[in-house]
């Protein structure tokens, strides 16, 4: 047994006994320090740190801190254990001021060959060099995931920090195409692919007029950064820390979800200001385990995905999924980018959680992956969850909510310049709560559920509204898992009070479904009520809402850009009469059909919708529609973020 081994084992005894003589958790508390010139063998202190952060998280008792110093750490950290309390959590940091990266990548070993092709080199790597497991024989795959007809890994190449786009053959490494569909087309040119036999794995890839052997390449080996491989261990805070370069597998509902950074079936994690950027598939997942159900419907396809869904969510119930045992995370303040398929997402292991002031972006947007779970946010059994003060933008879709969105609150976020959707609102019951919104791609809301209120918001695109009739799916006791019944989308039970509705020229209204306004929701099967809010043709106001304004929308084109001073939008020079509904609260949204259940905030208390999308207080006596207390700007530019 190494040192690092007996250590773990001295403290675990040691925090055992505390408990039982003492029936407190631990009493001594300690921090641990880690650095690339550390040794794990060492003690773990400011002046002989451990060289792992691994060798730290088998040591780590409730209570304890580890910082890490500057470095670039390349391992997956598998926590032997979580705290106890929110009082009394395991907190892993980075040291104030200083960069540590977690890689789940290695610099490729041995020498890049040139081949007879100009820019296409290869390198021969011994399978050994991947232990259990090679991203280079995995191939991505699970339910809902759409095969593009060729084994696509969950591998990864990358040229000084970038990615290269895998391709199915050799013949399209050396002869490769700009891609028309990527912000970048020429980023196409820079191509690989890969074989392997029992022996060795071969990479190749065109590199164009780089030498890989004076440049930094970089191949993931590694399936995560952060994952404990077993439930059980709550209370974690990550912090600032920059995660990287993991061969992530697609996380669907119905399969063990394992991101970049992954919570398992556990509870009260807090993940915060870390940069997250390059994982083949999701950057966080809050996400459920294997026990229940692992691809599912691929292993059956005999009979339909949503009917192995139901099946799942019945499996996880038997399983502690429940308030007291799941969720309850708090992801805030963190950057990610530049992943395959989501940002964040969650399969029921998001409930009761807070996603607060992320920065989320380019999710989806080298065009690897297809399927219908990719988004900037992607979760299914969002529970009373607090989605608040988030941007999202350059994503595939921003924000979707699938299956069992009950008591969760959309406030307050940012989103434009996203390629499907801002928010996707699929077949849910509510209730659920969407205010103080800017809504500024071309396509803003696809609402195919029931039992959403929509208060305060600024809509520039299309609104697409569509029943679904062919899916049972579930709603719940109220702040609760348990299920209270199953019903299809029969359309409708929505609420939509003073709103803005401000057609953007930006908009291809020829190429989108949907339409400006809320003249679709004629069509609901639930009744629609609508009040105070103001459209502007060629937005429609719904025929009942007796209290809306209807104006002429300036010449001024309408715009959100992106500078180096932050983000703004540009409005026309227009007027903004009082809500004739007045301040809204609650209460006087009603109940759900249901559900039975009215409209509050994710912990129960009441809402009132007194403060703004910059957080002012709204005036009693004169309420503005829209997201701004006031719509003053100089230039007729409104910064928002």
């Amino acid at each position: 047994m190494n040192i690092c081994a007996n250590r773990v084992a001295v403290r675990s005894i040691f925090a055992a006994l505390c408990f039982s003589l003492f029936s407190i958790s631990y009493v001594d508390a300690k921090e641990y320090h880690v650095s690339f010139d550390g040794d794990d063998s060492a003690e773990g202190t400011f002046s002989d740190p451990f060289r792992t952060v691994s060798c730290a998280a088998r040591i780590a008792q409730p209570g304890d801190t580890v910082t890490v110093h500057e470095g670039v750490y390349r391992e997956w950290i598998d926590p032997a254990r979580g705290g106890e309390s929110d009082a009394l959590r395991i907190v892993y940091r980075a040291a104030e001021g200083e960069r540590v990266e977690i890689k789940g990548s290695e610099i490729v070993p041995g020498k890049w060959e040139k081949t007879e092709t100009k820019g296409v080199w290869k390198v021969t790597i011994p399978n050994t060099f991947f232990g259990d497991h090679n991203p280079y024989k995995t191939v991505v795959e699970g339910d809902w995931y759409v095969n593009p007809g060729w084994p696509r890994h969950t591998g990864e190449v990358f040229l000084n920090g970038v990615a290269l786009c895998e391709q199915p053959s050799l013949e399209q490494v050396i002869h490769p195409v700009p891609d028309s569909t990527l912000a970048d087309p020429d980023r196409a040119l820079y191509a690989w692919c890969c074989g392997s036999d029992e022996g060795v794995t071969t990479i190749w890839a065109n590199f164009q007029q780089e030498n890989p052997n004076r440049e930094l390449v970089e191949i993931s080996v590694r399936r995560t950064c952060f994952y404990p491989s077993k439930p059980g261990i709550d209370y974690i805070t990550i912090s600032g820390f920059r995660f990287s370069q993991a061969a992530t597998q697609w996380p669907a509902p119905t399969a063990e979800q394992i991101g970049m950074i992954a919570t398992n079936w556990n509870k009260g994690w807090i993940i915060e200001n870390n940069i997250i950027h390059d994982s083949k598939c999701a950057g966080i997942t809050l996400g459920k385990e294997r026990s229940t159900g692992h691809n599912v419907w691929s292993a059956n396809p005999v009979f339909d995905g949503s009917l192995h869904y139901i099946e799942v969510i019945f499996k996880t119930l038997r399983n502690g999924w429940n308030r007291e045992h799941i969720g309850s995370h708090v992801v805030r303040n963190n950057t990610i980018y530049d992943c395959g398929q989501s940002g964040i997402c969650g399969s029921m292991g998001a409930a009761f959680s807070r996603i607060v002031g992320n920065h989320i972006y380019n999710i989806a947007s080298n065009k690897q992956l297809k399927g219908p779970e990719l988004g900037g946010i992607k979760f299914h059994g969002a529970i009373d969850v607090l989605i608040q003060g988030n941007r999202i933008h350059h994503t595939e879709k921003g924000l979707f909510l699938d299956w069992m969105t009950q008591g969760t609150r959309i406030t307050g976020n940012l989103f434009y310049d996203n390629v499907v959707e801002d928010l996707y609102m699929e077949v849910n019951h509510g209730p659920y709560i969407v205010d103080n919104n800017i809504f500024g791609s071309p396509f803003n809301l696809w609402d195919m559920s029931d039992g959403g209120a929509f208060v305060h918001n600024l809509f520039l695109g299309k609104i697409r509204f569509q029943p679904e009739h062919s899916r049972y799916t579930p709603y719940h006791l109220p702040h609760s898992t348990q299920v209270a019944g199953i019903s299809i989308i029969i359309g409708g039970d929505d609420r939509f009070y003073n709103n803005v509705f401000l057609p953007s020229r930006l908009a291809d209204g020829e190429k989108i479904a949907g339409s400006y306004g809320l003249a679709d929701y004629v069509k609901a099967g639930y009744p629609v009520t609508a009040g105070g809010n103001v459209y502007f043709a060629p937005a429609q106001p719904f025929p009942a809402d007796t209290l809306g304004v209807v104006e002429k929308l300036p010449g001024n084109e309408v715009k959100i850009e992106e500078t180096s001073e932050g983000v703004f939008i540009v409005l026309p020079d227009v007027e903004i009469p009082a809500a004739g509904a007045g301040e809204v609260t609650g209460a006087q949204l009603g109940m759900t059909v249901l559900a039975k259940t009215g409209y509050e905030n994710p912990d129960g208390s009441a809402v009132v919708f007194d403060t703004d999308y910059f957080g002012q207080e709204r005036s009693e006596n004169s309420v503005l529609p829209g997201p701004f207390v006031e719509w003053s700007r100089e230039s007729g530019r409104c910064k928002i973020w």
